[in-house]
């Protein structure tokens, strides 16, 4: 096994040389970061992985944001789905952490050429949309679990 949850993402990753893997890092990316899938495992196994898994879906399906409807999640690398959200006050910042592995997933709006991004951990939930390749990112909830 490649990965602590079983998932093998390390042997997707593009990073993998630069991290380390999780089996020897331990679960933390980089070796500093938190991998979600990792952190379950390590307190109850593969059934609190979807134990929480199914949890976020039923939060983010409760949020009652129009045409967003999440029916699974997935490990994604932090520095891939950190994007810079513009504020209204002309910075930017971004809200996740590089080196941290969370779940989410990315969803088409209806009638659009835009799409949501989804990204959680055990402590925050992110909805945002954006176009074509991450342009444009506009952050619509940013919530404390």
């Amino acid at each position: 096994m490649a990965s602590i949850c079983g998932m093998d993402c390390c042997k997707e990753c593009s990073r993998k040389e630069e991290c380390g893997g999780c089996q020897k890092v331990k679960g933390h990316p980089f070796g500093k970061g938190t991998c979600i899938a990792a952190e379950c495992m390590k307190r109850g196994g593969i059934e609190e992985f979807f134990h929480f898994k199914n949890i976020l879906i039923s939060e983010f399906n409760a949020l009652g944001i129009e045409g967003l409807e999440v029916s699974d999640l997935n490990l994604l690398n932090g520095f891939f789905v950190n994007l810079e959200y513009p504020l209204a006050n002309g910075q930017c910042v971004k809200l996740l952490q590089d080196h941290n592995i969370y779940l989410g997933t990315q969803i088409e709006i209806p009638g659009s050429d835009r799409c949501y991004g989804l990204v959680a951990d055990d402590r925050y939930l992110l909805v945002c949309q954006y176009g074509c390749n991450g342009q444009k990112p506009e952050i619509i909830l940013y919530k404390k679990r």
